[in-house]
């Protein structure tokens, strides 16, 4: 009898130890998933935190950098302004000049801060570039740069002073033809332009 019994107690302590096994596979199943989620989020932190802290620390010479370009300018205008036929003294002086601005320049190439200067002729980029006033000029299409004001600044791509540009106007040639009646001359046909349009 005992032996009968046997089989039919092991089935059943087999079928629950089954179903026990399967909870607990997926419960395992579950906490690997929450454990991988975790990490990824975990990983996901870090690297906002490293990308932050390394956008900061470029950045962080922006205000600097800003407060620099004013002498940068002073130098351009005093370089423009140098006479270009002189000797002794004075020759030295500007050379002296040119390689002050020319350090400055490459201080600000060092760390990331690139002049933006765009030649004649160049598609105006609101972006980059504030228009400072349109002027015609028969060698410039319409809306390119036809001067440079003030050269602009970028540091590591994002912009610290626009470039101040001089546009090309749009020509009167790209304005719509005038009518050739609206002087009364009527031109043949009685109205002349008073054609019905309407279909």
């Amino acid at each position: 009898m005992s032996e009968d019994n046997t089989p039919a107690d092991f089935d059943a302590d087999g079928d629950e130890g089954n179903a026990n096994i399967d909870a607990l596979l997926a419960e395992i199943q579950g906490l690997k998933e929450q454990v991988l989620r975790y990490a990824a989020e975990a990983e996901n932190t870090k690297r906002r935190a490293e990308r932050e802290m390394n956008d900061a620390r470029a950045y962080a010479i922006t205000k600097f950098a800003r407060d620099l370009l004013g002498a940068a300018d002073i130098f351009d205008r005093a370089l423009a302004a140098a006479p270009t036929e002189v000797e002794g003294p004075m020759k030295n002086f500007i050379v002296g000049v040119e390689m002050t601005a020319k350090e400055l320049q490459g201080a600000f190439d060092r760390n990331g801060l690139k002049r933006i200067e765009p030649a004649k002729g160049e598609k105006f980029d609101p972006h980059k570039h504030q228009a400072m006033m349109e002027q015609a000029d028969t060698d410039v299409t319409p809306g390119g740069v036809v001067q440079v004001m003030q050269p602009g600044y970028e540091l590591l791509g994002r912009l610290v002073r626009p470039a101040m540009v001089v546009v090309a106007a749009k020509t009167a040639a790209a304005a719509p033809a005038a009518n050739p009646y609206a002087d009364g001359d009527g031109g043949g046909d009685s109205g002349g332009g008073s054609v019905d349009t309407r279909a």
